[in-house]
């Protein structure tokens, strides 16, 4: 009743506002409900969707008038491109990982876990303490909460072997999310201009925080294994670069992983040319045959610069990552964060320390491995079953995603879009090279929604495949 009241109320007065100049009064409140013999609540109600259809505006103790109506104008920002000049890098758009698509999709692009494989429940109990404790209210130090500092420090510590020095808390830097410890790191520490050796193929994230930080990028290539370390040499000496950005453990997008011998070599190659070792551990949380092996661990000379993140394992609403370095490079990417964003929110730090402090914490990762291992191994099935035109080049030991090989003829354009048209979503392999890619390739992420889909999945992969032309 009171609906088809206010209802009413506002058709009569739209009459009214039609034939009003702009600047008009309408009738008080209490003329209004002497007028429509109506509740104030309803009136109020009437003037509500008036106010939020533009039609009317109130001045608090003036009174309610006819707004002006605007008429819609072209806006002309071409001053804008004479004042900012050519960019200095064109980055791209937004990568095909982070695109949102509807829940009826079958999705295989995102780069995250899907909130199934989270520990929902440690993370909604932390961010409640949080906001009644001290974080909520106080700036923490820039390097970090010193209680979330000696939390990485022990976790790299417990990886060192005996007679190398374990990472103090000091040399723990907390960062809002890894992704801005790349910026920072190679703002600081390689410097525009300059040479980046990076694994190609490699994170995408990666590629596009050092492009945007000018950096010259030099490919090395990556396989099923890893790095060659004598391509490795090679490339450090033709190029003269000072940093090696790599991802040991279960690759983003290949999933390899390094063996011990690979490791103790790659950081020789690098200790020889005087250089560093950026070590991604993005996916220190995903073991699924195996466990992860930080090379960090292996290093107490400064050679490593490890980035250790929680934001994939714990919540994508708690970004919250660490690089650990020592000596001056500790001291420089600190200064950049610094001027970066002075402080990581202190609320996000506690939350993340309580969730990884929960004695829930390592039963919730028993049971992640188990359950990756599942989805990883119904994908391997439906590709071979479904797609085996798809290469499988490497079954991850751990990490999220497979990389497959296509057909050298295969259209990637067109099959992401033939696909996308039958309901199933993929990312093209384009974006992870850092130059030209070496062949078609996708990346599929058997830690998305809906596991039960994969199957369907693959035969849309598989009739797509069948019918592509170059």
């Amino acid at each position: 009743m009171n609906n088809d009241s206010s209802s009413r109320i506002v058709a009569r007065l739209k009459e009214r506002i039609s034939t009003s100049s702009p600047g008009s009064r309408l009738p008080s409140t209490r003329a209004l409900v002497a007028e429509f013999q109506a509740s104030p609540v309803t009136v109020q109600k009437a003037l509500q969707t008036l106010t939020m259809e533009g039609l009317i505006e109130s001045q608090p103790g003036v009174g309610t008038f006819v707004r002006a109506v605007r008429t819609a104008r072209p806006s002309d920002y071409g001053w804008q491109s004479a004042a900012l000049g050519s960019p200095q890098v064109i980055l791209p758009s937004t990568s095909s990982a982070m695109r949102s698509v509807s829940n009826e999709a079958i999705s295989f692009h995102s780069g995250y876990p899907d909130r199934a494989l989270l520990p929902e429940r440690l993370v909604q109990s932390a961010l409640t303490r949080a906001a009644r404790g001290d974080a909520a209210l106080s700036r923490p130090p820039v390097a970090g909460l010193p209680e979330l500092q000696s939390w990485f420090a022990r976790e790299l510590g417990a990886s060192t072997p005996a007679g190398i020095n374990p990472p103090t808390p000091s040399d723990v830097i907390v960062l809002p999310g890894s992704q801005s410890g790349l910026s920072s790191i190679f703002s600081a520490l390689v410097g525009v201009g300059q040479p980046l050796l990076i694994e190609s193929p490699t994170y995408w994230g990666a590629i596009l925080a050092a492009r945007n930080a000018g950096v010259r990028l030099i490919p090395v290539p990556s396989g099923p294994e890893g790095p060659d370390p004598t391509e490795l040499s090679r490339a450090f000496e033709e190029s003269g670069a000072r940093m090696f950005y790599a991802q040991p453990n279960y690759a983003n997008p290949t999933g390899a992983q390094w063996s011990p011998g690979l490791a103790n070599k790659i950081l020789d190659v690098v200790r020889e040319h005087g250089a560093f070792l950026l070590e991604d551990d993005w996916a220190h949380d995903f073991g699924i045959n195996t466990s992860p092996a930080p090379v960090a661990a292996r290093d107490d000379s400064g050679h490593v610069i490890y980035l250790r993140s929680l934001t994939k394992s714990v919540s994508p609403a708690i970004r919250i990552a660490a690089v650990i370095a020592r000596g001056p490079a500790r001291d420089r990417i600190l200064a950049d964060r610094g001027a970066e964003t002075m402080y990581v929110s202190g609320i996000l730090q506690a939350a993340a320390l309580d969730v990884v402090t929960q004695p829930g914490w390592q039963t919730h990762l028993r049971n992640l491995r188990h359950q990756l291992q599942a989805r990883r191994d119904l994908l391997v099935r439906g590709v071979h079953e479904h797609a085996p035109q798809a290469h499988i080049e490497n079954i991850p030991k751990g990490g999220l995603n497979l990389w497959l090989r296509l057909p050298d003829e295969t259209n990637l354009e067109q099959l992401t879009k033939d696909c996308e048209s039958a309901g199933v979503i993929i990312a093209a392999g384009n974006e992870w090279f850092p130059a030209e890619p070496t062949g078609p390739f996708i990346r599929l992420n058997y830690s998305g929604p809906n596991p039960g889909a994969y199957p369907k999945g693959m035969r849309v992969l598989g009739q797509a495949l069948k019918h592509n032309k170059h």
